[in-house]
């Protein structure tokens, strides 16, 4: 199946480096406030949803045609998690995530842990935000190609244990990174090389930061 792509309403910096990332087949879902970013993506939205608390509903144009789904204002589920569930429930199992990280913190880290979420459910899953990739590694090796100048690796989940990194300035073999001392931070990929990393229990929250960004 096609990939899923949610857009969310946090601030994109730079549209170009996002449409480069999108496929023709993208399902676009378009959460709310995202909808403001529909003019500068490559992404015909599929659905839409929201409760619209922070961006009027389509009611004219070629919006207003598409499948809308409108939730209630006061719920468990934020919208992007919403979009997220649906999506799921349709059958995706690869999604990109745009749109979901920025100003507000407690909606940034709320949608990283969609990450996990979707991890457990055993589907793929990269959230892009202005300054990085990321993306979780659990039960299979990740890799960061010498392109992005700095990785992260942060204990998200309680456990990570027996991490394995190799082809980066600061290798690793059998150590474990825990949720109070993240140690994992600002390591490079060697020049010329592709930076492996894995871990054999637990996961991490894998942070690939653009050549654009400083540390």
């Amino acid at each position: 199946m096609n990939r899923c792509v949610i857009v969310g309403g946090a601030g994109i910096a730079g549209y170009d480096r996002v449409n480069r990332m999108l496929r023709e087949n993208d399902f676009g879902v378009y959460c709310d406030s995202g909808l403001r970013h529909l003019p500068h993506l490559r992404l015909r939205p599929g659905l839409i949803v929201g409760d619209f608390d922070s961006h009027p509903r389509p009611r004219s144009g070629p919006e207003a045609n598409v499948e809308t789904i409108v939730l209630p204002r006061e719920k468990d589920d934020t919208d992007t998690v919403y979009a997220v569930k649906e999506a799921l429930r349709r059958g995706y199992d690869d999604f990109l995530l745009i749109g979901v990280a920025g100003a507000r913190l407690d909606h940034t880290l709320g949608n990283i842990s969609l990450l996990l979420y979707l991890d457990t459910l055993g589907k793929k899953a990269r959230l892009l935000d202005n300054y990085s990739e990321m993306e979780i590694v659990s039960r299979e090796p990740a890799e960061i190609p010498d392109t992005f100048p700095w990785f992260s690796l942060l204990n998200v989940s309680g456990i990570a244990r027996d991490i394995s990194i190799t082809g980066a300035k600061y290798p690793l073999s059998g150590a474990e990174i825990t949720c109070d001392y993240q140690y994992g931070i600002s390591n490079e990929p060697l020049p010329g090389q592709t930076a492996r990393v894995s871990v054999q229990e637990g996961r991490l929250l894998l942070i690939k930061v653009c050549a654009s960004t400083g540390k």
